[in-house]
Parts: structure tokens; C-alpha cells; sequence
């Protein structure tokens, strides 16, 4: 099995090249309107905004800035395949403007464009970053009436374009039994918190310092988070588009799925960066694997001396699985990535079987 990753340096809001209904995954996290960093960047895609930020006219500009990423949900709306998903990971932004201190709620006006679009609306998961000590605060402390909340999670937005997807031949219903995951993962995977991802750190290699530096300004989020979000909404061979690529993290995740990627991103030095992640994916990819089956492995040790054998066999691993969707779940680890054209990967994948059972 092969899968191809192509990235365009260009703005998202125009995504001619591809075609309508060609993408079965969108897994992005976008610049995030409010936060200071961003500020430039939505300045240069429209100067009105800096002007509004200067004038102290906060809401206005946070309306400006959506305004923006409207037009690439536009385009995510068309490109998506009828039962596709998008996962917007978003955090809401705190700034004092002209001495008023606010909330902008970036992910309540995403939900209100998605739908605006005709995008379902789906249930929604709480990021709880573990990265601020639990006695940080904002304002007055312990004095009422002058001290704020800490916002300590981010949004991840799941949304679905018309119906369920349908598998209706044989190689789709294959295709999907074997792009199954555990059912102790799904326990995980699909609750509506997730308070075990770190919010910094990344577990794709870094390369070089200058690789930390620029994975740091694109305010990419944790490999986990689109990992996990892949393998919950698409199956293997699918193709996952993120408008926002950054540093590559949800190409890396499509490649280590064993998915096709299509990656938009507007500041072309990125592009070495992605290259060297890319270089050293394959020992993640193996990782990945090797931890994913060492921790069912510790998850039928407890269950079964709990309850005893399980009554269903995995047909590739011979490993017990508590459900009968489990039987034909089938692991493809990636052994080569290469360059095959200017912006363009390629991945080679053989059947994971290197397991003691």
C-alpha cells in the first residue's frame, strides 16, 4: 500500500486545485483571531484589522479576523466529501483592549459559520491542556469581583457534512473492518475530555533547533491530537486535508495512519521544516504501532484476569479483542517516505505483524 501528501504553499481561501467532494477528513487548527501572535498575520491578509486593533475596537477587529477564516471554511465546505468530517481545534482568546478586559469566543463563532454553511454540528471535545500550575489566576486573587477565570482548555469541533457516510461494496466494508481500533481506545478516544495530552511538546523528532523555533511559531498542536482525530473520523487510504499545515503535524499524522494528506500553507519556510520531519517519521511510525499493541496487551492482562478470555480473536495478530469489530483490525506500519516531487511525499507501507503473540 502507498499513500501520497502534496502541500501547497498558497492561501486556503483559494483551494481551486482541488476538486468538490474530494476529501474525507479535515483535521486543522487555525490561527487563532485575538491572540497576539496572530495579529500580523490576519494584518497582512487585511490591513483594516491592525487599523481596528489600534483604534482600540476590539470586537470589530475579532469580527475581521473571522471573517478571514470564513472564506477557507467556504472552501473546506466544497472540498469535503457528502459524510465527512472537520475537527477545528480552536481556543478561545483573553486581551485587554483600551483597558477592557474580554473573552473572544473564537470557537462560538466558528460554530455559527459551520452551520451558516449547512456543516452538523456534532458533539464536541474539551482539550484540558496540562500546562498551567493549578494556582494560576488572572486579576484581583483571592479579593471578589475583580479576579477572572483561567482558561486552561482549548475546543476541538467536530463537524459533519449532510448524512452518516455510507459503505455500501465489499472492498468499503473491508477497507473500514480493518481501519477499526481497539475497544479500549475508543473508550478513551471518543470521551468529551481529554486531560491527557500535554499542551506542549510534539512527538514528531526535532531535527534541528531552527525545526523548534518554527513549530513553536506556528502554534502547532500536540501530533496526538490529530492522530487520535484520524483514526476516529477516516479510514486507511482515505485522504486528509488540513488547511492550516504549519510545520506538518497533520501530515505527519496522515502518513503514520497509513492516510493521503493534502496540506495548504501560506509561509513557504516551512517547506525544509516539513522535509525533515518527514526524514525522521519512520521510528514514530514503528513507535506508534509497537505502543498501541503493547498497551492492549496490558489492557487484556488486567481484563482477563478480571474476567476471564475474551471471546473474540484479531485474525491478523491472533490477539483476544473484547468485540467482534476488533477480529479484521489490521495495522499498516510505514518503512519508506520519499520525495517524489517538488512539495509532494510518498509512503510505503507493509502489514505490522513483527508481535510475540
Amino acid at each position: 500500500m502507498k499513500t501520497k501528501h502534496h502541500i501547497y504553499f498558497a492561501d486556503a481561501k483559494d483551494m481551486s486545485a482541488l476538486s468538490s467532494e474530494s476529501i474525507d477528513l479535515v483535521v486543522t487548527s487555525p490561527p487563532y483571531p485575538m491572540i497576539a501572535m496572530w495579529d500580523e498575520l490576519f494584518t497582512q491578509c487585511n490591513p483594516e484589522i491592525g487599523s481596528l486593533l489600534g483604534r482600540n475596537m476590539g470586537m470589530q477587529a475579532f469580527e475581521m479576523m473571522h471573517r478571514e477564516l470564513d472564506a477557507v471554511w467556504t472552501e473546506v465546505f466544497r472540498v469535503l466529501k457528502k459524510g465527512g468530517f472537520a475537527c477545528i481545534n480552536i481556543g478561545d482568546a483573553t486581551r485587554t483592549i483600551g483597558g477592557d478586559f474580554a473573552l473572544y469566543p473564537n470557537h462560538a463563532r466558528i460554530i455559527s459559520r459551520m452551520q451558516a454553511l449547512g456543516m452538523t454540528f456534532l458533539p464536541e471535545i474539551l482539550w484540558r491542556k496540562q500546562t498551567n500550575a493549578p494556582n494560576k489566576f488572572m486579576g484581583a486573587g483571592m479579593l471578589p469581583a475583580g479576579a477572572y477565570v483561567t482558561l486552561e482548555h482549548e475546543y476541538i469541533l467536530i463537524f459533519r457534512k449532510g448524512g452518516k457516510r455510507e459503505f455500501t461494496t465489499a472492498a468499503e466494508k473491508k477497507q473500514r473492518r480493518q481501519s477499526a481500533f481497539f475497544w479500549e481506545e475508543r473508550n478513551t478516544w471518543f470521551s468529551d475530555v481529554w486531560m491527557d495530552i500535554k499542551g506542549s511538546g510534539q512527538d514528531i523528532p526535532a531535527p534541528s533547533d531552527e525545526f523548534r523555533k518554527m513549530r513553536k511559531r506556528s502554534g502547532a498542536f500536540p501530533f496526538e491530537i490529530p492522530f487520535r482525530l484520524i483514526h476516529m473520523y477516516s479510514l486507511q487510504g482515505d485522504t486528509v486535508l488540513d488547511p492550516f499545515l504549519g510545520c506538518g503535524t497533520t501530515l505527519s499524522a496522515a502518513i503514520v495512519s497509513c492516510r493521503n494528506s493534502v496540506g495548504y500553507e501560506l509561509e513557504k519556510g516551512f517547506g525544509p521544516l516539513i522535509s525533515a520531519a518527514c526524514e525522521n517519521l519512520l521510528p514514530l511510525a514503528r513507535q506508534r504501532i509497537d505502543s498501541r499493541m503493547e498497551n492492549h496487551r496490558e489492557f487484556l492482562k488486567k481484563r482477563e484476569a478480571e474476567k476471564g478470555k475474551l471471546k473474540y480473536m484479531n485474525v491478523h495478530f491472533h490477539i483476544r479483542v473484547m468485540t467482534a469489530q476488533e477480529q479484521d483490525l489490521l495495522f499498516y506500519e510505514a518503512v519508506q517516505i520519499k520525495k517524489c516531487g517538488e512539495n509532494e511525499y510518498e509512503a510505503a507501507y507493509r502489514p505490522y505483524s513483527d508481535w510475540p503473540f
